[in-house]
């Protein structure tokens, strides 16, 4: 109810989106609205896909807003977010953060391996080497990668396949790091679209319309998040009572104007260390469907 009109005036939309547990207030429900076609994917393919055309929206890392061939634009609409805890971004290591020489970095997030560096540069003066790591199937991308002796971790593989405790005794949630340096959000991942298409006047009407439809689901899905949870958490193999605090507490999903100052600090922290380019990031104007 609400998207036909919006609908009706538009060509299909592609969006693409994360199916992990966090993802369920953004993305539930999507499938069945009129005028978008819904692609899942890993975080840190979504980019890629806006750049290549394949999607016109896309639930995409915040670094990508900035570091990518194509300049990109946020959409207040929805994201990923968090103001304190995370639980399922962190470091896992076998030693003190401050001697970690080597990281091995979870390829499915670019923005989670850019804070693990800026945390641990700025918190214990550490800048250890990043080694892409399949934490699927965990290998090295490298055949000649030591063993890891720390992890960075990120989805609810950090929940429901977590490294042993004993191997790796130090546990370090890089949303509650950042809080406790900042006070302000983090933003993982945000819906953009390529600044070219926001650009044209045509193809902006097109994104505003489907940005609309993001946002209404998103706020139909607050209204019923107990019962989104107790549906989807069993498939990601989540006590529900952890989901419900996860999803309900611990995470953010409105990115109000605190949210974007914290991604605004982020992005300069990132660059000052020379982890991405100078931002700014571009966050849609008024013209948005806020």
């Amino acid at each position: 109810p609400g998207h036909r009109r919006y609908a009706d005036a538009m060509r299909p939309m592609n969006v693409a989106c994360v199916r992990y547990l966090n993802t369920a207030p953004l993305v539930h429900g999507l499938e069945s609205v009129r005028g978008l076609t819904v692609e899942p994917a890993a975080p840190s393919h979504i980019a890629g896909m806006l750049i290549a055309g394949r999607a016109d929206l896309g639930l995409a890392s915040i670094v990508d807003a900035v570091r990518g061939p194509l300049p990109m634009v946020v959409l207040p609409v929805g994201m990923i977010g968090c103001a304190g805890p995370t639980l399922t971004v962190r470091v896992h290591s076998d030693r003190p953060f401050e001697q970690i020489t080597a990281l091995n970095a979870d390829t499915d997030s670019h923005t989670s391996v850019a804070l693990a560096q800026v945390i641990l540069r700025e918190r214990v003066a550490a800048a250890p080497q990043i080694i892409d790591y399949d934490a699927r199937e965990g290998v090295a991308r490298q055949p000649d990668a030591p063993e890891p002796h720390a992890m960075l971790l990120i989805g609810d593989k950090v929940v429901t396949d977590p490294p042993d405790a004993e191997r790796f005794p130090h546990a370090l949630d890089l949303g509650e790091a950042w809080h406790d340096m900042t006070g302000l959000p983090f933003v993982y991942a945000a819906w953009m679209c390529r600044a070219e298409d926001w650009e044209n006047a045509e193809r902006r009407r097109e994104l505003e319309s489907a940005a609309a439809m993001l946002e209404r689901q998103r706020l139909h899905n607050a209204t019923r998040l107990g019962g989104i949870i107790a549906e989807v958490a069993p498939r990601h193999r989540w006590p529900v009572d952890l989901a419900a605090q996860y999803v309900g507490s611990l995470l953010r999903y409105d990115l109000d104007a605190e949210a974007r100052r914290g991604a605004e600090a982020f992005i300069a922290r990132a660059a000052a260390l020379e982890l991405l380019p100078p931002g700014p990031l571009r966050f849609a104007g008024a013209e948005a469907p806020v």
